[in-house]
């Protein structure tokens, strides 16, 4: 299964799970590495990725992604996303990702793949989706963890927000200053 290869290349990071969500396919929510970290020594072991997609929800058969959702610190991540994930776009794959560093939510097309971006520095990536899919805990009563993120991804099919189309390149210049909110102890 793909999500087993990327397990296998250390691309699956501070993962919460990675299972079979019937039909013959997987699900993992966790982070997904965009720009891995370097190596640190001759065993080929590698420091903590640099980029990471945080709190993502992957659906994925035996070969692609089906529907992939997230959180970006920096719209530039995309880029990173795309140049190491698209081998594995499945025609169709449904990406809803969150972007701290952007303002007003939007559309990108990218790779022959449409994008939603979502403006998002303080929350979790879960709550902020079902939320945005009008889904209610009803909708994952009685499901494993797998299951429920292809609820997420049905749900997902049928979503289409009426966010303002850019191009890539435009989107890039409406960044802000933005910066996750984190809490914890001091």
């Amino acid at each position: 299964m793909l999500l087993d290869t990327f397990e296998t290349q250390g691309l699956l990071y501070n993962s919460n799970f990675k299972d079979s969500a019937g039909h013959g396919l997987q699900a993992y929510r966790g982070d997904l590495v965009l720009i891995e970290g370097e190596v640190a020594d001759a065993m080929g072991r590698r420091k903590p990725p640099l980029a990471t997609m945080i709190g993502s929800a992957l659906l994925a058969d035996s070969t692609q992604l089906l529907f992939v959702a997230g959180s970006l610190d920096e719209l530039d991540h995309l880029k990173a996303f795309v140049e190491k994930y698209q081998p594995f776009f499945a025609p169709g794959l449904v990406v809803i990702l969150y972007v701290v560093n952007i303002a007003k939510p939007m559309r990108v097309e990218v790779a022959g793949i449409g994008f939603t971006l979502l403006p998002l520095s303080d929350g979790l990536v879960w709550n902020e989706l079902v939320d945005e899919l009008n889904l209610e805990k009803s909708d994952f009563k009685g499901q494993s963890s797998a299951e429920k993120v292809n609820t997420l991804y049905q749900a997902a099919l049928g979503y289409r927000p009426a966010y303002e189309q850019v191009a890539l390149e435009v989107a890039l210049t409406l960044t802000t200053n933005a910066k996750r909110g984190f809490h914890g102890a001091v």
